[in-house]
């Protein structure tokens, strides 16, 4: 198997399941296939139907096969681990479902991190007690995602979540063992959150199971990070641009990948503010065109 490039319903505005702003999930079947992809993620359970044999219709109308889904959920709450695993399982199943891969955890948006993303020396830190035990909560989410499930669990670091910065990405990769979890690595997430993605992958490549393709406006960013604008704001001012129009060297993205045998999905993951007037077709095809412009296929 080769690289493979797919695409997400995020990149259609779709964070929460049940929100009205939502285009219909039939809609970005169709857009997803129209602008060229092979593959989708699952988005957050609940957009897309649980019971099997519709999806599954729907996937084989549009030649799609679905890659993976995304937990996004307050593993920073100790009050919500119930909402937690309620994502877990649902996510878990219906993966297994349509014979997809990928689980990916990421630590839903914090309003104590909000404030400060990109911005590592503000944030707030967990005190000792509270960092074992959220990250005991997500060891053990993995370990149900690999073990129940028998799916690749990766971790995704997510601006405004508290596996934000990448010294927490990699405290949490050494006190979790990587039989039960791997690193869904997002290259925009991690040049938001001030570091270079390029240095992490040459670092931690080897236990990279999964890819987002994310772009960064240098010039968004930058005025961001000098104004102290809140991770919302930031999203409203386009902070995440088409891939090849920000920070993110993707040319060097792929030498490691194809250097290093990667095999698999990588995923475009565009987050877009659902408020903005932008066109997610235009945009999922600017980002199909520039990756095949740079080799991928």
């Amino acid at each position: 198997m080769s690289i493979r490039i797919g695409n997400a319903p995020c990149s259609w505005g779709v964070e929460f399941p049940d929100d009205p702003r939502n285009p219909a999930w039939k809609t970005v079947l169709k857009e997803c296939a129209g602008a060229g992809y092979k593959g989708i993620e699952l988005g957050p359970v609940g957009f897309m139907p649980e019971d099997p044999s519709i999806l599954s219709d729907a996937l084989a109308e549009y030649e799609l096969e679905l890659i993976g889904g995304v937990v996004f959920r307050p593993f920073h709450d100790p009050g919500a681990w119930d909402n937690v695993l309620d994502g877990t399982h649902r996510t878990g199943k219906a993966l297994v479902a349509h014979g997809a891969k990928h689980m990916v955890l990421i630590d839903s948006i914090s309003p104590r991190r909000a404030p400060t993303a990109g911005r590592p020396d503000e944030a707030e830190q967990m005190d000792a007690a509270e960092w074992t035990a959220f990250r005991g909560r997500i060891a053990e989410a993995a370990k149900i995602g690999s073990e129940e499930y028998g799916l690749t669990v990766g971790m995704h670091a997510h601006a405004a979540g508290f596996i934000d910065f990448e010294p927490e990405l990699e405290r949490l990769l050494d006190e979790v063992d990587e039989k039960h979890l791997k690193i869904c690595f997002d290259t925009g997430h991690h040049s938001y959150a001030g570091f270079d993605p390029v240095a992490f992958m040459e670092r931690h490549i080897a236990r990279i199971s999964y890819m987002h393709f994310k772009d960064i406006d240098p010039k968004v960013k930058a005025d961001v990070v000098a104004n102290r604008t809140g991770f919302y704001d930031a999203c409203g001012q386009g902070i995440f641009c088409n891939l090849g129009d920000g920070d993110v060297d993707f040319p060097k993205v792929r030498q490691i990948l194809l250097d290093n045998g990667f095999e698999g999905w990588c995923t475009v993951e565009q987050d877009c503010d659902p408020t903005l007037d932008v066109s997610p077709i235009d945009d999922a095809r600017a980002n199909r065109g520039y990756l095949e412009s740079i080799g991928f296929n």
